[in-house]
């Protein structure tokens, strides 16, 4: 069974950085892409950030560009995602996701999700 489990977030002023960690367990983690989500209240969920399988390729959201750094440590099983020059408008519940299928890019089909972890940015 496939688990995902976010932590690091929290409430931090504008300006401000966090970093986000997600483990990853239950079956192979190197294979598949990985990717953040948000969901701002009253907003649907958006894609943020995404890693291929090696970690070789990313992908980035307009508005996080230059601001947000998504990385994996697949020795650990994590995926990260460094979060800097944190805007009021970047408040949401950050999730992490895994691809369905292995060996797969873009910003779809995302068949494994975590619990989510609050990220609140005060003006």
């Amino acid at each position: 069974q496939v688990q995902l489990v976010e932590s690091g977030g929290g409430l931090v002023q504008a300006g401000g950085s966090l970093r986000l960690s997600c483990a990853a367990s239950g079956r192979s983690f190197s294979i598949y892409g990985m990717a953040w989500f948000r969901q701002a209240p009253g907003k649907e969920r958006e894609f943020v950030a995404g890693i291929s399988w090696s970690g070789g390729r990313t992908d980035y959201a307009d508005s996080v560009k230059g601001r947000f750094t998504i990385s994996r440590d697949n020795a650990q099983n994590t995926v990260y995602l460094r979060m800097n020059s944190l805007k009021p408008e970047d408040t949401a519940v950050y999730y992490c996701a895994s691809k369905r299928i292995p060996y797969t890019l873009g910003k779809n089909d995302y068949g494994y999700w975590g619990q989510g972890t609050q990220v609140t940015v005060s003006s």
